[in-house]
């Protein structure tokens, strides 16, 4: 099963909980047992899976990624935004999540994230629900 959605941002940077979305997916697929790929098929954002209870950790990833990788006028890319294709390269754009019970295996305090670094914008997340044939 493949399936698609939007996902809205508001800020240059953010990081937005996409996990009621990719959860839906999995119920909806009616696997018991396989995988979930989450693609983000942007250069300049990402997927990523961290603590999503404390919302200071959103704002400490952002934060240090834009110390780490500042928006800066010294690169060679023209259009501004080299900065978000380094931070979508560091980040990654896609996550495998296991299934096991027709549930996504997470930690108790994970939620899936999409990493938006050249916001505002619409984007576009892709998520493949693989059974396992075993």
């Amino acid at each position: 099963m493949i399936k698609e959605f939007k996902v809205k941002t508001n800020k240059k940077n953010e990081l937005r909980d996409i996990s009621k979305e990719i959860i839906s997916a999995v119920e909806e697929s009616g696997v018991d047992s396989g995988c979930c790929a989450v693609y983000c098929p942007h250069t300049t954002a990402g997927i990523t899976i961290n603590e999503g209870a404390d919302p200071a950790v959103k704002e400490d990833v952002i934060n240090y990624l834009n110390k780490l990788i500042p928006e800066s006028r010294e690169y060679k890319h023209s259009e501004g935004n080299s900065d978000a294709h380094i931070k979508s390269s560091v980040v990654g754009a896609s996550e495998i999540i296991i299934i096991k019970d027709k549930k996504l295996v997470l930690g108790t305090w994970q939620k899936i994230f999409f990493a938006e670094f050249d916001g505002p914008r619409e984007r576009k997340i892709i998520i493949k629900v693989i059974k396992n044939e075993m």
